[in-house]
């Protein structure tokens, strides 16, 4: 009798509605037969199933007897889904993007036509027309080139740096 009434719910699906219900049950059972106490569902579990519910309803979902939550199975596509667009949308190189060439060729003319300007003096005078770059950045981008960060600071001594002041009040 429970067969006939099982045959008689069976005849308003289609086939692909029965054949991903066939497969899910099937692979329920499999997963069911691996376990002793609860099911443990593994990744692979997860995917296969997420894989071959998505394409049915949602009242179909609920009328099927799961091993879990129709809600969680959609859940789970939709993980898989947007792991799978972040996957494809990631950008190729890992990282910090590169400074600008501009701005590169700007910070090493800078240091060479005024050899007593250190990084953080030229980090200064490019804030001032809005260039926003971090000092570290500057620092990597003078030792890469082969400029000392702050060139000839140990050079200039302090007599010196008196007479250059009393140069610039005099005049």
């Amino acid at each position: 009798m429970s067969s006939v009434f099982a045959f008689i719910r069976l005849l308003p699906m289609s086939d692909v509605d029965k054949d991903i219900e066939i497969l899910t049950l099937r692979h329920q059972l499999a997963v069911l037969q691996r376990q002793i106490d609860r099911p443990r569902v593994t990744p692979a579990d997860r995917a296969l199933l997420a894989a071959l519910l998505h394409r049915l309803p949602r009242a179909r979902l609920r009328q099927l007897h799961l091993i879990v939550f129709p809600a969680t199975i959609l859940r789970r596509h939709r993980d898989l889904m947007r792991r799978r667009h972040a996957d494809v949308s990631r950008r190729k190189r890992p990282g910090r993007p590169p400074t600008r060439r501009s701005i590169q060729a700007l910070v090493l003319r800078l240091a060479r036509e005024n050899g007593g300007w250190g990084y953080r003096r030229i980090h200064g005078e490019l804030a001032v027309p809005g260039i926003k770059v971090a000092p570290s950045t500057l620092w990597e981008i003078l030792r890469t080139h082969g400029i000392q960060p702050a060139p000839e600071r140990d050079r200039q001594t302090w007599a010196a740096f008196l007479r250059g002041q009393a140069h610039a009040i005099l005049a």
